[in-house]
């Protein structure tokens, strides 16, 4: 049989996989459980990651081994999550070779290869990074909802919600995002919003940030300024991190997450800000899909051996 590869993209809201031949042909794919790594827990990660990978064998209807796993995954910055990761890795025997990075450098990877970049990155969190010319990895933000992940999906949901509860007793102006923000919980009043609330994780808050910018679309005052702030804050972390390269440079910048789909005003925004405060910023066509940059990487791997 042909060698094989697999990537994983292993994050806090599930785990992707691709398997692909020595050519880098895609076999198959798989999205499991999330497989970010947090401190003593490193065994549950593996566990998600090792399913999905098998998952992934059998979309692409193969039953051998790969014969390297390169795994980029969320919260492996650290050596001892790394390490314990590993160990869960290679005790489960799911691929001959296993190598640990960080979600960053497969992303970077899918989008630039082994070139410099940006990449900023906005979900239901939110973060950026930055590959300068020697090969460093910077990153701005991505410290997590109660920390930061300012212009997140989290970020707008949570706004959303203090605009809300503004309005309702006249601290803030009215806002179609009273009723909006009922219907998309299925609550009739601000006793239901409270009850949702008091039981939604940071998750559900993120699931409210496409009633802001279904809002903003059609006008709504408030949702339009939300827009404007988490644009503002996005353009923060790529003007942060322009100063890791020369002046001189004209710095690729690679989108992705939900809330900088195509046509989203958070996007729009942000796009705008950029040619003012960052014209030399250079938006990359090319679609960020992490796990075929770990793909990328294992096959370099097993080409250096």
């Amino acid at each position: 049989m042909t060698v094989l590869f697999a990537g994983a993209d292993a994050g806090a809201s599930h785990t992707e996989v691709v398997i692909a031949d020595g050519t880098l042909r895609v076999l198959g794919r798989a999205r499991g459980a999330a497989g970010a790594v947090t401190p003593g827990h490193a065994a549950v990660a593996g566990r998600a990651i090792v399913a999905t990978v098998r998952e992934a064998l059998t979309d692409a209807k193969r039953s051998d081994r790969p014969a390297v796993l390169v795994v980029g995954a969320a919260g492996t910055g650290r050596e001892a999550e790394r390490r314990a990761l590993f160990g869960a890795l290679e005790e489960a025997r799911v691929a001959e070779r296993v190598e640990i990075t960080t979600d960053a450098a497969i992303a970077l990877e899918s989008v630039f290869h082994q070139e410099p970049g940006m990449l900023l990155n906005a979900g239901s969190g939110s973060i950026a990074y930055a590959r300068d010319r020697s090969g460093v990895v910077w990153r701005a933000g991505g410290l997590g909802w109660q920390f930061g992940d300012e212009g997140s999906g989290y970020a707008l949901g949570r706004a959303a919600l203090g605009a809300v509860s503004r309005a309702a007793d006249g601290r803030g102006p009215p806002t179609g995002l009273s009723d909006a923000v009922a219907r998309e919980v299925g609550g009739e009043s601000l006793d239901d919003l409270v009850r949702w609330t008091s039981a939604a994780g940071p998750g559900a808050i993120a699931g409210l940030a496409h009633v802001v910018q279904q809002a903003a679309r059609a006008g709504d005052a408030v949702a339009v300024e939300l827009v404007r702030t988490a644009g503002r804050d996005l353009a923060d972390h790529v003007v942060t991190l322009l100063g890791r390269f020369p002046p001189e440079m004209v710095v690729p910048l690679a989108l992705a997450g939900g809330i900088l789909t195509p046509g989203n005003p958070v996007r729009e925004e942000l796009l705008a800000l950029l040619t003012e405060r960052a014209p030399r910023v250079s938006v990359a066509n090319q679609a960020v899909d992490p796990p075929r940059g770990a793909l990328a990487l294992a096959a370099r791997l097993q080409a250096a051996q």
